[in-house]
């Protein structure tokens, strides 16, 4: 993974009242809401005897460690330790890792890495996606590397092999491009022609036309783990890549629409459209859980082919990433 980075972690609707557990980064975390919504993020380990805060209850906005009633803040400081007393100060040593969180779009993020800067600027999401869209979400768990999951959906070549039945129909193999336009540092499209082989060479990235970017097909990620299948303008695909530990990855797929505006309607055919999108990825999934390694790097020994550029610039940037912050 890489650090000091914004990585959507879950649904904003899987944290209600109650803390919520869960393993995101190689960690064991919980996350709860306070009195007014807000969600805070504890490594989920209480720094007395080591129990499961996700275990516990949160009172008065903070959370209750159920072994022995130590109460934390949104900071990790323990703020309350029963046994010595409600008057008496808990010693500032007495804290567990906190992680910055960010809520939007129906999301949750964390800031995984060391102490945030302080002129952090919030997450980046795709800025076409409004309220005017209907959605439905499914959770779907990959024994695989974050990063091989991510380039799947990078993966311009392979739909008319693995997806010969669903949506890489009519054996276009051959493939013109693709081109890849970065946005800004963390953010690039991808855009690709796919046809049948009529014996001329495919084009070179720079032959295949830039597409409209508002009304073309197209792919986009953001770092260090967004993807939107652009459709349409009514019609997105978008995948979350949740890194779980380095062989375990949780995928959630959107489907989003507003051709449709009915709400009941409108929710109605997003949530049609799952069952689909489940088969197309687990499609997928058969095939990227077999590759070795698990992680994927920049060089790795592979023997890469013209296709095969946008994955080779998600690998260069995620490795850019990776130095910057140490690793």
């Amino acid at each position: 993974m890489i650090p000091n980075q914004w990585y959507v972690v879950l649904e904003s609707k899987q944290v209600q009242m109650k803390p919520v557990g869960v393993t995101r980064m190689g960690e064991k975390l919980v996350f709860w809401r306070d009195a007014g919504g807000k969600v805070s993020c504890l490594r989920d380990r209480c720094v007395h005897r080591g129990a499961a805060l996700s275990e516990g209850q949160v009172l008065h906005g903070q959370l209750q460690c159920p072994f022995h009633g130590f109460e934390y803040d949104a900071s990790g400081q323990v703020t309350l330790i029963p046994a010595n007393g409600r008057n008496a100060p808990a010693p500032e040593r007495f804290k567990v890792h906190a992680y910055l969180t960010h809520e939007a779009h129906g999301w949750i993020w964390i800031w995984w890495g060391e102490q945030p800067p302080v002129d952090l600027e919030p997450p980046l999401f795709f800025d076409d996606i409004d309220a005017a869209f209907y959605y439905a979400t499914i959770y779907d768990p990959w024994s695989t590397h974050y990063s091989r999951v991510i380039e799947n959906q990078l993966d311009v070549v392979h739909l008319p092999f693995v997806h010969h039945n669903t949506i890489g129909r009519g054996n276009r193999a051959l493939v013109d491009g693709p081109g890849v336009e970065w946005v800004n540092e963390n953010q690039f499209n991808v855009y690709v022609f796919n046809r049948v082989d009529d014996g001329t060479p495919p084009r070179r990235p720079d032959e295949v036309p830039v597409p409209d970017p508002t009304r073309d097909y197209r792919l986009e990620f953001i770092f260090p783990n967004l993807w939107q299948n652009r459709i349409s303008e009514k019609v997105r695909v978008l995948g979350v890549f949740v890194p779980v530990d380095d062989e375990h990855t949780l995928l959630y797929l959107r489907f989003y629409q507003k051709f449709m505006k009915a709400p009941v309607l409108g929710s109605w055919i997003a949530r049609v459209a799952m069952p689909f999108n489940r088969l197309v990825a687990h499609q997928d999934r058969r095939i990227v859980q077999t590759q070795v390694p698990k992680p994927s790097s920049l060089q790795m020994g592979e023997r890469l082919i013209q296709g095969d550029r946008p994955i080779v610039e998600y690998r260069r940037r995620r490795q850019e990433l990776k130095q910057a912050a140490g690793i």
